[in-house]
Order: structure tokens, then C-alpha cells, then sequence
């Protein structure tokens, strides 16, 4: 069990400590949760963090239940074995989409104040969250980051499912998880604290992750 995400950050870390200082990399951290435990990568690795913002698509009535997950680049991706089993038809899951569509553009503006998503064609990226269970928006984003060409793709999460971690080992170069427990609830039952993230924590997590890159970079010499 975790003390909290930033001591499963600090151990993930040391599993990627072969990514430190790449000039290459990227992390990118789902939001909320996922920006805790990219933080501490971000520190330890010395590497720059960002956000990839995907909201899950909650079944009718039960919106915990994720039947799929749509991302900032506009692609989804749909269980469709759970949109079959509610009976939706089209126009009932395109407003479910056009929901988390409005949040996902509020975090945007919240989260990087006008900036767009980095570029990540031939780059290392490093996708982040601070666990797994069904896997929908961990699946929906690495695919969304696929089709942006990056050189590598490294799936990094503390704890999931063995049936979910095996299927994004498939879509991800490289998977580093920590637990994979055969008797697996919620992610949160593996974290002795496992308060939420609000906004305002994301927003100090990423200044403070910026700021300590750019105390690592060489002062220019006086004039």
C-alpha cells in the first residue's frame, strides 16, 4: 500500500530512473490524480510535466461506471460491449460525449491558460496517472497520443487490474506499474491517503514543476 500518490510518484521514479535528464521526454499526467504522481517524476527525473486531459464517459444513471472516455484531441474510444449493454442510441451518447467535451475545454483554458498541447512527434512521453481500473481514459489517451507520432510511448501507473494492465501493455511500448493485485476494488483502496486533487492543486503542481526545471537550467555567463 501507498503512503499517498507522491510516494508512489517518488517509486515510480526509480523504476524510470533511465529517462533522467532525456532531453527527449515528456511527461504528460492525467488530471487530477495523475498530476501528483507526475509531479514527483517530474522533480526526481528532471524531466518537464503536462497535462493530457481525457474525461470518462459515465454510463446513464451510474456515472462512475465508465462505458468509454473521450480526449482533448477529440478522439474516442467506446467500450461497446457497456454502450450496448444501457441501450443508448446515438444522439443519447453524442450528448454524453458533448458533456465531458465542455470540461475537458474548461480544464484546458484552466490548466494551460491558452497553451496548446506540446508537441510530441519523435519525443519520449511518459503517460501518468495514479492508477487504473476499468482503464478507459488511460486506453483513450494512449491511443490519442499514438496518433501523434511520439518515438516512445511509457504507460506509468502505481497499481491496476492484471486483466486492464495487460491490455494497455499492448497499446504502449512500455509499461511500468508497480501492483497488479489479483483482488482489486478501487484504486484508492491502495493508498492509505488518497484525497482528491482539486484544480488548484493541479495548477501549484505544474508552476511548481516548471519552476524547478528552470532552476536546473545553466545561468548565462555576465556580459
Amino acid at each position: 500500500m501507498f503512503r499517498n500518490r507522491e510516494e508512489a510518484g517518488r517509486i515510480l521514479a526509480d523504476e524510470l530512473s533511465r529517462y533522467r535528464n532525456d532531453p527527449t521526454a515528456l511527461i504528460l499526467a492525467l488530471p487530477r490524480g495523475g498530476v501528483a504522481v507526475g509531479y514527483q517524476l517530474s522533480l526526481a527525473l528532471h524531466v518537464p510535466l503536462d497535462v493530457f486531459i481525457t474525461r470518462k464517459i459515465g454510463a446513464p444513471g451510474n456515472p462512475e461506471y465508465a462505458i468509454g472516455a473521450v480526449t482533448e484531441t477529440g478522439s474516442h474510444y467506446l467500450n461497446q460491449e457497456a454502450v450496448s449493454s444501457f441501450d443508448l442510441s446515438q444522439h443519447e451518447l453524442n450528448l454524453l460525449i458533448q458533456v465531458q467535451e465542455k470540461e475537458i475545454a474548461r480544464r484546458r483554458n484552466l490548466y494551460r491558460q491558452g497553451r496548446s498541447l506540446p508537441q510530441l512527434t519523435g519525443r519520449t512521453v511518459l503517460l501518468v496517472d495514479d492508477g487504473i481500473a476499468t482503464g478507459s481514459t488511460f486506453l483513450a489517451s494512449a491511443l490519442a497520443i499514438r496518433g501523434l507520432q511520439p518515438h516512445r510511448l511509457v504507460g506509468v501507473i502505481p497499481v491496476g487490474p492484471p486483466s486492464t494492465t495487460q491490455e494497455v501493455r499492448a497499446h504502449v511500448d512500455e509499461l511500468v506499474v508497480l501492483m497488479t493485485p489479483d483482488q482489486f476494488e478501487t484504486v484508492g483502496s491502495f493508498f492509505m491517503d488518497f484525497t482528491q486533487v482539486e484544480d488548484r492543486d493541479v495548477i501549484q503542481y505544474l508552476n511548481l514543476a516548471e519552476e524547478a526545471m528552470l532552476e536546473r537550467q545553466p545561468s548565462s555567463p555576465a556580459s
